[in-house]
């Protein structure tokens, strides 16, 4: 492994899309310096997501690169957000070409 490599923390975010604007914000308190929003379809324990009207029955999927703490207090925060929508939120540990 190349020691130019950047370290840090790949979280995923997929949830319904209506909570788009809430996460944005949720990220900028955090201080995230970047991420990537992409449309998502699939199924699971709520059900079918087959994005088949805008902004009805769609998910996201939102990808950004932090560091280990900002992704600790980042699921924290998410927590809340399965009381009342389908989301789920995961981390891995990644290394690239990234700042």
């Amino acid at each position: 492994m190349s020691s130019s490599l950047a370290q840090g923390i790949l979280v995923t975010i997929i949830g319904e899309a209506v909570l788009q604007d809430r996460l944005i914000r949720l990220l900028t308190k955090l201080g995230v310096s970047g991420y990537t929003i992409i449309p998502a379809q699939g199924a699971g324990s709520h059900g079918r997501r087959m994005g088949d009207m805008a902004g009805y029955n769609t998910n996201i999927e939102i990808k950004t690169i932090v560091t280990s703490e900002i992704s600790d207090k980042l699921l924290d925060d998410l927590n809340p957000f399965q009381a009342t929508h389908a989301l789920i939120a995961f981390r891995q540990k990644v290394e690239g070409l990234f700042d």
